[in-house]
């Protein structure tokens, strides 16, 4: 029986030996490969100094109405991940991505993520580039910031268009964010482990091998960053905020949303609900995934062209 229970210990000391070693080396080969990809990532777009930070934008076509690209909550590269739904836009319109704080290459800022905060840096940064029209075309969380934006600046902007984009009362924000569970997994190694275990974790468009990778290191580089954390402690604040406005009715109003989404119940009623007081509003529907504008570009561009050109006839 003593030998049994010898036996049984240094199984028991082997395992838990074997498991820190294993924790040791996942941690490690993430540290070195964090060093390793900071200098193959590639720069793209321009700075714009905004609040004494750098943001980072990509602006493509040459048309004489802009279009402004605000992504949803996480999206690692915007300007990287919008590429399909740009290049359908940029032959008609100047396209402007803007990647907000903590967003691509932008740089991370110490202010906290609220609407307000995001709003006006989004609204410098436009100010910045010395454009003063233009269409907001949102991604998911970019329907709750927009609400503020195209009340507190409706004279700049020309419509709205809501790519599966969030309504202020959908819900699942009131549980508690778990903001250090995101930050174990990041710093431990686990996040990256995770990507290279299952490839589908890397949310991309298709697009070429080497700006597939591109997103890929972007996607580890801004994972869990401060930012993104604070944004995630906020969705309450957020969207409770969003909850005291509703789109201008002369405002121009589209939403493209994945059809018979199971995630929010009552998602088309309550987009519908959002521009029933609308002189121009729409919705309209596609088969697909959250990432609308990852396999249904074409379509967004060719309905939301048509629609704006519905609006001007009848003015």
């Amino acid at each position: 029986m003593k030998k049994l229970l010898i036996i049984l210990l240094k199984i028991i000391v082997a395992i838990f030996i074997a498991i820190g070693v294993f924790l040791a080396i996942v941690f490690t080969v993430n540290i070195i490969c964090n060093k390793l990809e900071k200098g193959k990532i590639e720069s793209y777009g321009q700075f714009v100094s905004v609040d004494g930070k750098n943001m980072n934008v990509t602006i493509q076509g040459e048309g004489e109405e802009t279009v402004v690209l605000l992504p949803g909550y996480g999206t690692a590269a915007p300007a990287l991940d919008f590429k399909p739904l740009v290049d359908e836009l940029s032959p008609f319109y100047k396209v402007v991505v803007i990647e907000p704080f903590g967003y691509g290459l932008s740089d991370v800022t110490e202010k906290e993520r609220t609407i307000e905060n995001i709003v006006a840096e989004i609204h410098e940064c436009l100010q910045k580039l010395n454009i003063d029209r233009y269409t907001l075309m949102g991604h998911s969380i970019a329907g709750i910031y927009g609400l503020e934006y195209v009340n507190k600046y409706e004279k700049e902007v020309n419509a709205f268009v809501g790519i599966d984009s969030s309504f202020p009362t959908q819900g699942g924000n009131d549980d508690e964010f778990p903001s250090e569970i995101y930050k174990l997994i990041n710093k431990s190694g686990f996040y990256r482990m995770i990507m290279k275990l299952n490839s589908d974790q890397l949310l991309a468009p298709v697009v070429d091998e080497d700006t597939r990778e591109q997103i890929r290191m972007l996607s580890l580089k801004n994972a869990f960053n401060p930012n993104i954390i604070s944004e995630g402690e906020n969705f309450k604040y957020n969207f409770k905020a969003a909850e005291n406005y509703s789109f201008p009715k002369n405002l121009p109003v589209i939403f493209f949303l994945v059809k018979d989404t199971t995630d929010v119940e009552g998602w088309k009623v309550k987009h519908e609900e959002q521009i029933k007081h609308s002189i121009h509003g729409k919705v309209m529907e596609f088969e697909g995934e959250h990432y609308l504008h990852h396999t249904k570009s074409k379509e967004i561009v060719e309905n939301f062209r048509s629609f704006m050109e519905e609006t001007e006839k009848e003015k």
